[in-house]
């Protein structure tokens, strides 16, 4: 999946703050096919189920389970057209959910022989915030990383400093 390049620190970064605002026990639901941080999740003593492939842009029925405590989301926003439809429809009282975030040196993540692996949006961190709250979530707490790769250049020298992830932990507004 990685091919030899495993994400360690996304993956250390993201456990530290599921951890922080959801602890273990926890029924989750991990949008996307299962994968390897799912493993870490289960390790952390959460009970684990994936979706199944299905485009969430189209069905969002997978995430209507009403016996979720919580949804997980790290890095499948971005993949659909419509985030807001699968946002909205999740029955579940709490998300954790991480974006890579638009950077101004390169444009948009495309995989020319996948279409499932390209980045339809990559989004500014007040512009998730925003499609969360129309969703009808409240951000409870957020992050923000960096990801330095090993290169030379300009763009691996930018990318030592400026964030690319973004994390935040959200809960369902409740309607009064």
């Amino acid at each position: 999946m990685y091919e030899g390049n495993f994400p360690h620190r996304r993956y250390q970064k993201t456990l530290e703050f599921l951890r922080e605002n959801t602890p273990a026990p926890g029924t989750v639901l991990d949008l996307g096919v299962r994968n390897p941080f799912v493993e870490f999740m289960e390790k952390e003593g959460y009970t684990v189920s994936n979706t199944s492939g299905e485009d969430l842009d189209l069905n969002t029925e997978a995430v209507q389970k009403e016996d979720i405590q919580i949804v997980t989301a790290f890095e499948i926003f971005e993949h659909l057209i419509a985030p807001f439809n699968v946002l909205r429809d999740i029955k579940a009282d709490k998300l954790v959910a991480s974006i890579p975030l638009k950077l101004w040196f390169s444009s948009a993540y495309r995989s020319k022989t996948d279409h499932w692996d390209r980045h339809y949006h990559e989004f500014e961190d007040w512009q998730f915030d925003w499609l969360l709250e129309k969703a009808g979530w409240e951000i409870k707490a957020r992050n923000k990383w960096a990801h330095p790769v090993k290169k030379i250049g300009l763009r691996p020298l930018l990318r030592l400093f400026t964030p690319r992830y973004y994390i935040v932990y959200a809960e369902r507004v409740k309607k009064s």
